[in-house]
């Protein structure tokens, strides 16, 4: 397939998320999931198994360990981008000093798809809020 044809399938995929309620840790398509979750529950209906379990992680995971756990596994197993397009996951810093710790995927210029804490799987707009906290961008590998 080619990246467009993998992008939209991704696209789709993660489209089919939408509504499943926040859940910490969880990735169980209309029971639960948080944003890793999420990307997982992708890459497993598209690519079959995970390619790495995760370890247990509490909600400050990101603060307290101070290491670049997700943006490391991202880089393990999708493919940077200079310029994401829809169907890419992009990695967030919530605060500027603070390692990665949000994970969504772009659905259009202006707008992501994520799993947002204490509501549900969403659409949200790709506002200054988020776009000042994006640094990083992947495709995922190209489908068979």
């Amino acid at each position: 397939m080619s990246n467009a044809q993998t992008r939209a399938a991704v696209l789709r995929c993660t489209e089919s998320w939408l509504d499943t309620p926040y859940r910490h840790q969880a990735s169980v398509k209309g029971v639960g999931t948080d944003c890793l979750g999420l990307i997982r529950g992708v890459w497993r209906e598209l690519y079959g198994q995970e390619p790495e379990t995760p370890p247990a992680y509490t909600p400050d995971w990101a603060e307290r360990a101070d290491e670049e756990t997700l943006l490391d596994a991202a880089a393990r197993w999708l493919i940077p981008t200079a310029s994401p397009a829809p169907g890419d996951a992009l990695l967030f810093r919530m605060a500027a000093d603070a390692p990665c710790k949000h994970i969504g995927i772009l659905a259009a210029n202006d707008r992501i798809l994520h799993a947002y804490w204490g509501k549900s799987v969403v659409y949200s707009h790709f506002a200054p809020f988020w776009t000042r906290r994006h640094v990083a961008s992947f495709a995922f590998p190209p489908l068979e």
